[in-house]
């Protein structure tokens, strides 16, 4: 097990492992005991109480935070050329088709989300192995396959983001930076736990938010008190 830095203990003295703090309490605690030298991420953890493997108890969905990721996410948008000067103006960085799919092909995925157009989805399904496993294979479901592009680029570039609860039935977001406000950081928090209470399945029974963790790059996590939330 690795030996934790003098900065990673200090950090930790600073949470009380046997406290479930507030959302307000938490996010200004994550701006206090983050110490790298750059800009970290704040991360958060939801462990629902759903069981992934069954089709009725999946949550997936997507929701815009208010104050953005703070993060610069680079969108690919595969569109035919009657929609590229659209996705160009809307702040898509890349832009075309056939080149691209080649470059795919080739082993590039240098992006963070990639939009298209329901007309170009059948190009896209030999690419799976590829895109499928870096999660950037587009769905009708988080607004990635559709006819609108530009208002699908920029509501990504606005922060924009889609999340899907893992196989141990956690969903794991990116909800800022450690240089946001913390009223910032609560305020994006919000806006994700509030969707997923929205999206509780009807076939999920018991506790349906078990626990929410809070983290930045460097930090130990913050357990947040899910009844407070």
């Amino acid at each position: 097990m690795a030996k934790l830095t003098k900065k990673q203990k200090e950090a930790a003295s600073k949470i009380d492992k046997n406290r479930m703090y507030s959302l307000k309490d938490a996010a200004a605690l994550i701006k206090v005991v983050a110490s790298a030298k750059f800009d970290e991420s704040v991360d958060i953890a939801v462990r629902l109480g759903v069981d992934p493997r069954k089709a009725n108890q999946m949550v997936r969905g997507v929701v815009t935070l208010p104050h953005g990721t703070g993060k610069d996410v680079k969108v690919l948008a595969l569109v035919t050329p009657d929609k590229e000067a659209e996705a160009k103006e809307a702040g898509a960085d890349y832009v075309g088709l056939d080149e691209y799919l080649q470059k795919i092909k080739d082993g590039w995925t240098d992006v963070d989300v990639i939009i298209t157009m329901p007309s170009v989805m059948g190009k896209l399904g030999p690419l799976g192995r590829i895109l499928g496993p870096r999660g950037l294979m587009p769905n009708p479901k988080t607004g990635t396959v559709t006819m609108d592009v530009a208002k699908a680029v920029a509501e990504v570039k606005a922060g924009k983001i889609d999340f899907k609860v893992d196989k141990t039935g956690i969903v794991h977001a990116g909800i800022g930076k450690v240089s946001f406000g913390a009223e910032q950081i609560v305020d994006n928090a919000h806006e994700i736990i509030q969707t997923l209470i929205k999206l509780k399945p009807t076939a999920a029974k018991g506790v349906y938010i078990k626990s929410i963790y809070l983290t930045s790059t460097m930090s130990p996590a913050i357990a947040l008190d899910p009844k407070a939330v």
